[in-house]
Parts: structure tokens; C-alpha cells; sequence
């Protein structure tokens, strides 16, 4: 099972009293109030502002801007850093509050809901949030239980009580309990297990009347569990609030970075370096000017205090250019990138192709750190059950006494039950008129095989207008309903009987002991007294179980169909056999330690030397669209391994029937070894073959086998491995990762996949018949296998496509805008003067270039999404991480540096020269910073233009806005107006004008222009003539197609 982290308790033992809150008070157990949220008013601004500045990016910024508020080593204001900080900080702090918010409104609504609490021996309404542990609640039917409950009594005959737990697995179990309310009074104590996150077990013992009674899992009432069918029913709050099962299994999940977002913190750290670099050449360059040309000066222009010496010169000027050009790791990078990956998330819940209508349910990106990654997954690990099938189960084939029955569905005519039986399902189909024929003849082989299905289950029955079956699995309601219709029909149980109806008589049969299910017996079994007083053991379980406990039979040929074998088998007992047995089975019930380990053993006596009934055949069809999407991801070249704990010959015929084992594949090999040595002969043999073509079934992973098995298995096409346990299929997930280094997806439906979900980089939850508790571990979820490949090859495809896009464009920019600096620290006497206006500086990434390349890195796309699902090999480059690497990278940076030394040297070597048409020279600085900052944002945005490939009205408008705001602002920030009201802010008045009217200047701007374009321009032209990719093939084939 699936193994959650959960909270560490001091508690050793809970002991309980009922309705004595001053007793159990001294114990100081949590209240039911529950909080999901981090913050409230009074903490948010200071919790939220440290959650922040755990932020390696966040601190850096903070520690220049206290640098900036140092005189003597800022050129720049203090506002050019702290209003892209606040900004940043602002839009994270609001995405937080908001989050927070409904957290917040959630737990206000669960916290303010209603339960009807027993004090001073009167019911009284009371909010969840103030029920405590020892209470005891009064239940209506359809209402949620409040908290972690023992059930005492309940309105239903014999205290039967229905719940349905789909939010913790998806299934309607029942519970009873033979304590009726009248005798609550002699209710002394509980004594139970400490809280914990175990689903599925429970102990305890409780004090009643001076005597003792074990307590299971069967006797709880769980939070989050919903009451129905059942008019009222009491429980005693044992667990409250976060010590509540569903509270304990509520952990988070394991935080997962993408492979970009790993390449990013080495590239940062890689940019930080080379901006200390930078620094030092510069430092080093003021050191040498101040004491050689500097020197010469101090006369008139001496060096501010407290200046001495140009080595105290250098190292100040080390920490101004440091803060000069910072904005090669711009802060709005990374709230971009969140921004961008908020959209994506959008368009994956948003997609109508990924909406299912039969179920209403819509895709959903659950996390929104991830999408990128969808575009680089080379590994699917998948269940099958309710992944690959739809876990709806039908009663196909059986055998009974060695003869089979169940013929083809294409050949044969459905055969009609209701002359024959008339509680018969309408919906149940069969094709097989010799069974119904055995039947009515009273072959006793046979109707003790449908005997058995109606008496061994836990089905409940609900009987108003029409019979109705609330089964725990589709497999027991396929079963129960198949007796039905065959005429051994199951109508109501109580705690002691079981009530059927065969071939039309009423039988009610005394229920001495049921041997429950679980996934270490794999059967389970009853102990019936039939109106004869003949005692029988009723047993059904997995046939490779029950095979070790009686003679073989025919029931392998319903696993090479692919179906779902279950062997059938009984034991007549005798009183005496009986009874010895029952007193070691009471004995063992009762024990207060080790007691499911004496159960077991207890069970594991009496389930010997059975015979042999029969063996069933369920069939799980195949969900809609699965052979197609696995054949696309396959031409992905997305390996899939089928990850199940289903027996090896249905696993084969699933592989066959959802095509991920074809008839092409010449060489199957199957490993089955049982132990270490033979497993390795067997994997050591498959490379003596030369062909590559074949399945692995794993049945065992060793330590020492690792780098064997994931040699074998990667070389494989297809890969199935059964009979594997949860912890086997995270195993098998983590030894890919470890080994492969190659991004791994891992989708499942049930609980037991969970294990699995979370230990892949990319976890898809299928919302199927296994309950939500995949969906809630997992990162993506939908309710259809086949949507996998849209979510992949069109969602994950364009996500990668676009920050990868991002990415490269907001390195150039950011390069181009801050090398500038450096080259003019040559011209400056490396004063660590700044080439352009503050607000510039302040503006450039915040309001001129932002918006244009958050429209690219969100709507960019090369081709429309069916061509993405037409050409599935259009995936790879995302696979081999093609479009962002750190030659990608350092790419993008050479072509910034080269547009830098362009604008910069291009301005200064026209206007050096240059004067305007009266004559007055163009050579001054605050024209050289219009010039060379208005042919910086002219040259970004042409670059923006050039690489974007599909435009929509959003980039349009934020490309030419962003470009005509720049105009806009600096014309009003180089006015007369704000000069005149702030005079020692704004030095460039008039700057603006009378630059911008200059011919030369237009010209030097469009010069620039074109020799940093150019090159771009001839570049992607010979690529695209030369060495097309697939993509600009496929673009191309579009557009010829369109017109």
C-alpha cells in the first residue's frame, strides 16, 4: 500500500470518555477546527515578506538596493530597484492572498457547518469547529460525518449503517456495530491507537457494561465520509480535526522543479559570476584611470569623501557597477515565468477537446510549475485498471466442473432472463443459452456456483421500486449480479443472516463469520449455515492464491483473453470443526495485540483443502481512444510501460489489445524467475537475441539487479511488468530517474497508484471509478486515458516551445540593454556613470519589453494543434532539450553582447561627428542616451516581431503599444512640466525633442537597426533553405494547404 507521510505524535494510547468534556480536556486533543490556510490579517505582510525573501532572486535584490542606498557607490536612484522589487513582490504577495483567501472561505465553510451534538442529554446544534473529542453526534441521512467517529447506534435494522467514502477511495462500504442507543448510558471508555494516517486499519477497545470489546476499522465513521441510506445514526468522536484520518493523509506533496528550471538556477549563478567579472574589469579600469589620469586633476576636482586612494576608488566602483548591471538577472524574469505558466495552466483546464460529457469533467492543471515538462517526457508509466480499462467489469466467460461457458459476442445473441427470472437485471448481458440451460435442469455443480456468488460478497442491497446492488468493487457488483440473473438472486443481509432468493424460493442462510478481503489474502470467505444446518466455507480469491489450496483447474484460458480470473471454492465443516475454530477465531478477534497477524493465521486454518467449483472470468474493457493515443505517443517516441499487479497472461492480452504489443514484434520475452539467480540468467539471456523487439514482465527488482533490469528494459519497445506492488511501481518510476535521467510521467486512477504519481516528475490522476485519491496526488488529472496525448503533444508540446522561446528572447534583450554599460565604462573614465536615464533603467523590463514577450511566451505557437497530433515526431525536440540548452543560451547572449557593441559604437561613432542643422554639435551625452536607448527599444521589438510565430490580437497590442508608450513616457518625462515641478529628478528635459527631430539621429537608429537585424534575418533564411526542421516543414505544408 501506498505509504504517506504523516504527523508525529507524542501520543502513545487515546483514551476517550463519552460526553465528558472536562475529562478529556486534560488531554488537550485537537479541537475539529481545521485550517488549511497560512495566513491571517495580522500575520500575512511579515510571514508572506520572509516566505519571499527565502528566495535566492528576492535576496539579491534586496541586498542592491541597500547598496543603492549607499551615496557613494549608487549612480542610480533607489527606485529603479525598488519598484521592479515592490512590483514583484506585490503580484506574488496578491497570487498568495488569494490562494489563501479561498483556503480560508473552504475552511470557514467546513468549519461553520452543522452537526447536532448530545449535551446535558439533549441534542443541540453545534458548529464542526466546536465538536471535541467524547462528544457524541447525531447523523441524518446525506449528511457529511464531522469528524473521526465510532459508530454506536443506527435507526437501520440490526445497526446496519451505509456511508459512501469517495473522498477517501471511491467506494460505499458498510458498518455496524451491536450496541443500540438505549444502553449508551453504560458507555464507560475507549482506549484506542494514537492518530495516524492509516486508512484501512483501526484498534482500539471499548468498556462497556464491565466488559471489553476489540474495535476495527469496521466500526468507524471517517471524516470527509458521507451518510446514506440510513435515517440517523450515533458515533463518539475519537479523532477531531487534524487528527482525523482524512486531516493526516492530507500531506503535501513532494515539490518538483522542472529541467528548465534547474538549468536556469545554474545559468543565473553562471550570469552572476560573469557580472562579478564585469565588475572587476571595470574596477580595475577606474583603479588604473584614477592613478594615471585621474590624479592629475585633484587640484580643482578632488575625490569625495571618503575617498583616499584609487584603490578605495576601484573597489566602490566595484559595487556601482555591480548594481549597474544587475539587470542581466532581471527580477521581472522570474515573475514572468510564473505568469506564463499561470496562462498555460489555463488553457490545459480550459481545452473543450479534454472535457469529458458523459462524466462532466473538464482537465485540470493542478499545479502550474510544471507545463513545460509536459513537453519533455520520454517515460509513461500507467495502471491498467481504470487507466488503460474503464473498471467497469462484466460477467464474460466461466467454468464450472470443467466445462466453460461464454461465447463470442459478435456471433451469438444476448439472451433475454426475464421470462426465466423476473428480478433478473435488464442491463446485464450473456451470450451463452448452455448455462441458462444447465440452470433450469437443476445441475447442482452449477447452482452451487451461483450459490456462492450470491452468499460471498459484501454487496449491500437497497430494495424500493427495483433491486439495487452498492457494491465496494465493480468486480463483486459484476458477480452478484450475475447469480442474479441466473436465478440465485442476493435481497438483504443483517449482521447475523443473508437473505436470497433461488430459483424463485426464499432462503435465508445464518452468518457465522466472514474472512474479509484484503491485498496480502487476495480471497475472502464465509462461513454459512444453510436452513438444513449444514455448515460451508464459501471461498473466492485470486486463482494463483487458490490454486495453492486445491487441484488445478481450466480457468488459464480465460487469462489469455485478457479477462480477470477469480477461482471459486468450498469446504464443508462439521459442528465440531466449526466450533474449535470459532473459539481460536474469537480468541484472536478479541486479542488487544498482534491481532490481525492472529486473524490471518486464524483465516489461513480453516481456508484448507477446499474444492474446486469453478472460476469466473471478468471482463474490464478498454476506455475509448486507448490503442490510438498509445500508437501516437509511440511515433512521440514516448516509451510506455505498463505498470500493474494483474497476473502475467492478462497483462500480455491487455498489451495486445490496447496495441502496445503488435503482431510485428517477432520476440517476446518473458522474464518469470522467482529468485535472484535465475531472474539475472533470464535477463542476461535476452541480449544473446538480436532482435530489439520485446516485452519484460517483472516479477522481482533486487538492488544488485538494478543496472540489468533498466539496461534490458529500455532496450525493449514495450514494457509490461505485473503481479508488482505500489511500492514496486515507485521502484520501478525511481530507477528510471535515477539511471535514465530522462523526464518521467506516471498515471493512474487509484490509491494504490499514488506511490507511483508521486514519485515521477509529472503525476496524471485519472478521475475514474477509484475514488479522487489519485487526482488529489497527482499535478494533472482528466477523466480519459486518451486525452493523455493532447495534454502532451499539443498542451506539453507549445509550453515547452514558448518558455524555451521566452527564455532565449529575454536573455538577448537583457544583454543588448545591459552591455551597454559596460562598453560605455571605456568612455566614462569608468565612473560608473550610467549610459541612460534612471527611469529609463527603471521602465525598460517593467513596461517597454514586458508585455510583448509575455504575449510571445503564452500564445506562440509554430503549428496549429492537429498538426501537432498529426506529426507526433514534432515532440522529439523537446525530448533531447533542443530549444533551451547552455549552447542555446550562450547563443542568445552572444547575440546580445554583439547588438550592444552595435548600439552603442554605431551612436558613437555618428555622433561624434554629427551636428544639427544650425550647426550646434550632436556630441553630447543626454542625445548619445536618447539615441542609443530609442534604437535599443526599436531593435527588441523588431527581434520580438521577428520571432514570434503566431501572432493574435494580444500581441499586436502589446507589441506596438509597449512600443509607443516608450514615445509617449519619455516625451512626458523629458517635459518642461515635471522639470519645473521636480527639478532635482529630471535632468533630460527637452532631451527628447530636440534629439528626435534630428535627421542623423533617425538615421543612426535605423542603421543600428539594420546591422543588428540582418545578420538575424540572412541567418534564418539560409536555415530554413539549408536545414529545415519538421516544424517549418510542417508550417509550410499548412500554408500551402490553406491557400
Amino acid at each position: 500500500m501506498t505509504h504517506l507521510v504523516c504527523c508525529v505524535s507524542a501520543e502513545e494510547e487515546r483514551r476517550v470518555r463519552a460526553n465528558d468534556r472536562e475529562y478529556n480536556e486534560k488531554f488537550q486533543y485537537a479541537s475539529n477546527c481545521i485550517m488549511t490556510s497560512k495566513y491571517n490579517i495580522i500575520t500575512f505582510l511579515p510571514v508572506n515578506l520572509f516566505e519571499q525573501f527565502q528566495e535566492v532572486a528576492n535576496t539579491y535584490f534586496l541586498f542592491l538596493l541597500i547598496l543603492q542606498l549607499i551615496p557613494q557607490i549608487s549612480s542610480l536612484s533607489w527606485f529603479t530597484t525598488i519598484v521592479p522589487l515592490a512590483l514583484v513582490l506585490s503580484i506574488t504577495a496578491v497570487k498568495d492572498a488569494t490562494d489563501d483567501y479561498f483556503r480560508h472561505k473552504s475552511d470557514n465553510q467546513v468549519n461553520n457547518r452543522q452537526s447536532q451534538v448530545l449535551i446535558r442529554g439533549s441534542l443541540q446544534n453545534e458548529k464542526w469547529m466546536n465538536v471535541r473529542v467524547g462528544d457524541i453526534i447525531k447523523l441524518e441521512n446525506n449528511q457529511f460525518v464531522a469528524a473521526d467517529l465510532l459508530l454506536l447506534s443506527s435507526t437501520e435494522p440490526h445497526g446496519l449503517c451505509y456511508i459512501e467514502t469517495a473522498e477517501l477511495d471511491g467506494s460505499e462500504n458498510t458498518l455496524h456495530l451491536n450496541i443500540c442507543s438505549r444502553n449508551l448510558k453504560n458507555l464507560k471508555s475507549v482506549v484506542c491507537e494514537p492518530p495516524n494516517n492509516k486508512l484501512d486499519r483501526f484498534s482500539g477497545t471499548l468498556y462497556w457494561r464491565e466488559k471489553k470489546y476489540s474495535l476495527t476499522n469496521q466500526n468507524m465513521l471517517l471524516r470527509g465520509c458521507v451518510l446514506r441510506n440510513t435515517e440517523a445514526c450515533y458515533g463518539l468522536v475519537i479523532f477531531a480535526g487534524p487528527d482525523t484520518k482524512l486531516m493526516q493523509n492530507s500531506g503535501r506533496t513532494k515539490f518538483k522543479r522542472t529541467s528548465i528550471d534547474r538549468l536556469m538556477n545554474t545559468l543565473v549563478l553562471w550570469i552572476f559570476g560573469f557580472l562579478v567579472c564585469m565588475g572587476m574589469i571595470l574596477a580595475v579600469g577606474n583603479a588604473g584611470w584614477e592613478k594615471e589620469v585621474g590624479s592629475l586633476f585633484q587640484s580643482y576636482l578632488a575625490w569625495d569623501t571618503p575617498v583616499n586612494n584609487f584603490l578605495f576608488s576601484a573597489f566602490l566602483s566595484f559595487w556601482s557597477y555591480v548594481i549597474i548591471l544587475n539587470t542581466v538577472v532581471p527580477i521581472s524574469l522570474y515573475v514572468s515565468v510564473e505568469v506564463i505558466r499561470l496562462g498555460h495552466s489555463y488553457f490545459i483546464n480550459w481545452d473543450q477537446q479534454m472535457f469529458c460529457s458523459q462524466c462532466n469533467t473538464a482537465a485540470e492543471a493542478r499545479t502550474t510549475t510544471l507545463n513545460e515538462e509536459l513537453g519533455q517526457v520520454e517515460y509513461i508509466f500507467s495502471d491498467k485498471t481504470g487507466t488503460l480499462t474503464q473498471n467497469i467489469m462484466t460477467f464474460n466467460k466461466c467454468s464450472i466442473n470443467g466445462q466453460s461457458y461464454g461465447k463470442d459476442t459478435h456471433t451469438t445473441c444476448r439472451l433475454d432472463f426475464t421470462p426465466f427470472n423476473p428480478l433478473a437485471d435488464p442491463d446485464f448481458c450473456f451470450y451463452d443459452d448452455k448455462l441458462l440451460e444447465s440452470v433450469k435442469v437443476g445441475d447442482s455443480c452449477t447452482h452451487e456456483f451461483f450459490r456462492l456468488l450470491s452468499l460471498c460478497h459484501t454487496v449491500m442491497s437497497e430494495e424500493k421500486r427495483e433491486l439495487v446492488y452498492k457494491a465496494q468493487s465493480p468486480d463483486e457488483g459484476a458477480l452478484v449480479t450475475a447469480a442474479r440473473n441466473f436465478g440465485f438472486v442476493f435481497r438483504s443481509r443483517t449482521p447475523g443472516t443473508i437473505t436470497t432468493t433461488e430459483m424463485g424460493r426464499t432462503v435465508t442462510y445464518s452468518l457465522l463469520a466472514i474472512l474479509d478481503f484484503n491485498n496480502i489474502r487476495k480471497r475472502m470467505s464465509v462461513i454459512v449455515r444453510n436452513p438444513e444446518g449444514r455448515i460451508r466455507l464459501y471461498c473466492k480469491g485470486a486463482d494463483t492464491v487458490l490454486l495453492e489450496r486445491l487441484h488445478p483447474c481450466n480457468q488459464e484460458e480465460y487469462a489469455t483473453d485478457g479477462l480477470r480470473t477469480l477461482a471459486l471454492a468450498y469446504r464443508d465443516l462439521s459442528e465440531d470443526e466449526w466450533e474449535a475454530w470459532s473459539e481460536s477465531h474469537r480468541f484472536a478477534d478479541k486479542a488487544t495485540d498482534c491481532r490481525e497477524d492472529r486473524l490471518a493465521a486464524a483465516y489461513e486454518e480453516i481456508e484448507q483443502n477446499m474444492m474446486l467449483l469453478g472460476a469466473t472470468a471478468i471482463e474490464d474493457k478498454l476506455q475509448e481512444g486507448v490503442p490510438e493515443t498509445i500508437a501516437v505517443l509511440s511515433l512521440a517516441n514516448i516509451k510506455i510501460w505498463v505498470l500493474t499487479g494483474d497476473k502475467q497472461e492478462t497483462a500480455v492480452n491487455i498489451g495486445y489489445s490496447c496495441k502496445m504489443l503488435t503482431d510485428d514484434m517477432t520476440e517476446v520475452f518473458i522474464i518469470s524467475g522467482h529468485t535472484v539467480q535465475s531472474v539475472r540468467q533470464e535477463l542476461r539471456s535476452v541480449w544473446l537475441c538480436a532482435h530489439c523487439t520485446r516485452l519484460y514482465t517483472a516479477h522481482a527488482l533486487e538492488a544488485d539487479m538494478e543496472a540489468e533490469f533498466v539496461s534490458t528494459a529500455c532496450a525493449c519497445k514495450a514494457v509490461i511488468c505485473c503481479r508488482v506492488t505500489p511500492l514496486q511501481k515507485a521502484q520501478v518510476v525511481e530507477l528510471i530517474k535515477k539511471h535514465k535521467k530522462a523526464v518521467t510521467l506516471a498515471i493512474g486512477d487509484g490509491a494504490n497508484d499514488i506511490s507511483m504519481i508521486k514519485s515521477a516528475h509529472i503525476g496524471v490522476g485519472i478521475s475514474g471509478q477509484e475514488g479522487i485519491q489519485a487526482v488529489l496526488a497527482s499535478d494533472y488529472s482528466f477523466s480519459q486515458f486518451r486525452f493523455l496525448q493532447r495534454l502532451l503533444l499539443v498542451h506539453g508540446r507549445w509550453s515547452y516551445l514558448r518558455m524555451c522561446r521566452f527564455l532565449c528572447y529575454f536573455f538577448y534583450k537583457n544583454f543588448a540593454f545591459t552591455m551597454v554599460h559596460f562598453w560605455f565604462g571605456f568612455f566614462c573614465g569608468f565612473s560608473a556613470q550610467t549610459v541612460y536615464d534612471q527611469y529609463f533603467i527603471t521602465l525598460f523590463n517593467i513596461v517597454y519589453t514586458s508585455l510583448p514577450v509575455l504575449a510571445m511566451g503564452i500564445f506562440d505557437q509554430d503549428v496549429p494543434d492537429h498538426r501537432s497530433l498529426e506529426y507526433p515526431k514534432l515532440y522529439e525536440p523537446g525530448q533531447l532539450n533542443l530549444l533551451f540548452n547552455k549552447r542555446e543560451f550562450f547563443i542568445c547572449i552572444a547575440q546580445g553582447i554583439y547588438t550592444s557593441v552595435v548600439l552603442f559604437f554605431v551612436p558613437y561613432a555618428v555622433l561624434s561627428n554629427a551636428t544639427q542643422s544650425n550647426g550646434v554639435p550632436l556630441a553630447d551625452y543626454q542625445t548619445f542616451a536618447v539615441t542609443t536607448a530609442t534604437a535599443l527599444v526599436i531593435v527588441v521589438s523588431v527581434q520580438i516581431v521577428l520571432d514570434t510565430g503566431f501572432w493574435t490580437v494580444f500581441n499586436h497590442v502589446f507589441v506596438w503599444g509597449s512600443l509607443g508608450s516608450y514615445f509617449i513616457i519619455m516625451f512626458a518625462l523629458h517635459s518642461q512640466t515635471l522639470f519645473r515641478i521636480f527639478p532635482n529628478q529630471f535632468h533630460f528635459v527637452g532631451s527628447a525633442q530636440s534629439t528626435l527631430l534630428q535627421p542623423v539621429v533617425w538615421l543612426t537608429i535605423a542603421l543600428a537597426t539594420a546591422i543588428c537585424i540582418v545578420p538575424v534575418l540572412a541567418f534564418r533564411f539560409l536555415k530554413l533553405d539549408l536545414k529545415p526542421q519538421l516544424s517549418d516543414t510542417v508550417r509550410k505544408h499548412t500554408k500551402t494547404q490553406r491557400f
